[in-house]
């Protein structure tokens, strides 16, 4: 019995530190993993799109209709006028089906797209995957396609508000 608990409990710690290293493989300063998803709007956006033209955030969550996703959400709705004021194109992502983010995003009274990722293959490229699930980050890419900035410590309720002070941070271009 005292084996199979050791057994069990070193597959949990190398399942812990292979998921947490999968994490930690992108960074900032490298280039981000381009994407092709569909968003809420129905339109069909790559990151490759804005390169040399835009800043790109993607703001990852786990599950659409869920507490805090919907309290980001509504604060990104509410407080876009903050982020508007940048040379910015700006996203929130899940592992969601389309017609949960397209119905997610009426409920929410969202502005802007929410991308869906089904079968996680970005998530997965950003690092954000957990168990069929997006973490909740944020990446803030430059017009160069590269990343700036990775925020792990996302505040639903105030995430406008952190991203504005994100982007000044990161001396984002306003909007002409």
């Amino acid at each position: 019995m005292k084996t199979k608990l050791q057994n069990v409990l070193g597959i949990i710690l190398l399942l812990t530190f292979s998921l947490s290293s999968m994490a930690d493989d992108i960074k900032v300063g490298a280039l981000a993993p381009d994407f092709k998803l569909v968003g809420s709007d129905g339109k069909t956006y790559t990151l490759s799109e804005f390169k040399g033209k835009q800043n790109v955030i993607i703001a990852w969550f786990p599950k659409a209709f869920t507490s805090g996703c919907t309290i980001e959400c509504k604060s990104l709705a509410d407080n876009g006028h903050l982020l508007k004021e940048f040379n910015v194109k700006y996203f929130m992502a899940s592992t969601d089906e389309v017609d949960a983010n397209m119905k997610f995003a009426k409920e929410s009274s969202a502005d802007f797209p929410l991308l869906s990722d089904p079968k996680g293959d970005v998530a997965d490229a950003y690092g954000v995957s957990f168990m069929g699930y997006a973490k909740r980050h944020t990446f803030y890419i430059d017009k160069a396609g590269k990343i700036v900035m990775i925020d792990k410590n996302v505040r639903p309720s105030s995430s406008a508000e952190d991203m504005a002070k994100y982007m000044k941070m990161l001396n984002f271009e306003k909007s002409a």
